[in-house]
């Protein structure tokens, strides 16, 4: 049975993102502007939809990587996602890869989108990074190399679900790499990491690639029938959003964190009573001491975190008397 239109669940300009033009996305491609500015992308706007499809595939995924593929078109510098949908890959704690099972699953997925006049193509992949922030590993990179070299235009997104809850927004990234030959400004490697804490044994790996791609900005769009379906998710769960605490349904995250944080104070620790031992000044003396005051740092945002969780819990327990505080204590 076939609706009648509504017109409150109609609006033009806020829904306009979601009008395919194909036309306008061929001109596009046949032009291949970015082959003569690498960094002609420079952000990505990601809707409502996609973006609360790819987080609960991140955040279902645990401690393993996930993957999935990402559908829009180009406006101007801007890749617009419309969509996304997960992958059947298997993961693990530092790697995912697609296999012959995801590409035929890609192939079928696409075929029916087309039987539903879903026109829009697959600009992009995601996956995540489980507790050590949004970068690109050298698999990563390899992989986005390859996809902008036979499937442009291509974007990576990064989403690191442990973060997300942490902090109660998405912690998300979106990359390209750069083209071989090209030499990139010496401040491009300062925008990928953007001062984020990266586990130690994941620090290597996120140093040494990072001058091989760029982040570009990150911004979401709602339709206003999104709207209407997140205001009735808001109003049928929101007690239960009230009532979740950071503590307990992140501490597996956190003391991850604090058992690294650990390590690398120790490995901190050693190299300064090597500094003392040799009586080593200059260059060397100041990084340590850079690379302490960020621990330093890293200590007051955890503890913090855990004082605002505390607290919150303590309100909550007043408010609604459900007991939140002796749960957190209890954690």
């Amino acid at each position: 049975m076939e609706l009648p239109p509504n017109p409150g669940l109609v609006d033009v300009q806020r829904d306009a993102l979601y009008a395919y033009d194909a036309e306008a996305h061929k001109a596009v491609v046949n032009a291949r502007p970015w082959t003569t500015d690498y960094k002609y992308f420079k952000t990505v706007r990601i809707s409502s939809v996609a973006m609360i499809k790819m987080v609960m595939h991140a955040r279902s995924g645990g401690n393993l990587e996930v993957m999935g593929m990402m559908q829009g078109y180009i406006e101007g510098s801007t890749m617009v996602i419309t969509d996304a949908y997960r992958l059947p890959v298997e993961g693990t704690e530092t790697r995912v890869n697609a296999q012959d099972e995801a590409n035929e699953y890609m192939v079928e997925y696409l075929r029916l989108c087309r039987e539903e006049n879903r026109l829009e193509n697959v600009i992009g992949w995601y996956h995540s990074h489980p507790g050590y922030g949004c970068w690109l590993s050298g698999i990563d990179v390899g992989t986005q190399s390859l996809q902008q070299q036979f499937n442009e235009p291509f974007v990576a997104v990064v989403i690191d679900p442990d973060r997300t809850v942490s902090q109660n927004k998405v912690e998300i990234g979106a990359f390209r790499t750069i083209p071989e030959g090209v030499k990139p400004p010496t401040a491009t490697n300062a925008t990928t990491g953007d001062g984020q804490s990266v586990p130690l044994n994941k620090v290597e790996d996120f140093g040494a690639h990072s001058h091989r791609y760029y982040a570009l900005d990150v911004e979401h769009f709602k339709s206003t029938l999104d709207s209407k379906l997140l205001e009735t998710l808001w109003n049928k769960y929101w007690v239960q959003t009230l009532a979740q605490n950071p503590l307990l349904t992140n501490r597996d995250y956190t003391s991850s964190q604090m058992v690294d944080l650990g390590s690398r104070v120790s490995k901190a620790s050693k190299t300064i009573e090597l500094l003392s031992t040799t009586g080593q000044k200059g260059p060397k003396s100041d990084a340590v001491d850079q690379n302490l005051e960020k621990l330093l740092g890293e200590m007051k945002q955890i503890a913090a975190k855990e004082r605002s969780g505390l607290m919150a819990a303590e309100a909550k327990g007043k408010v609604f008397g459900c007991g939140c505080r002796g749960q957190a204590q209890g954690a």
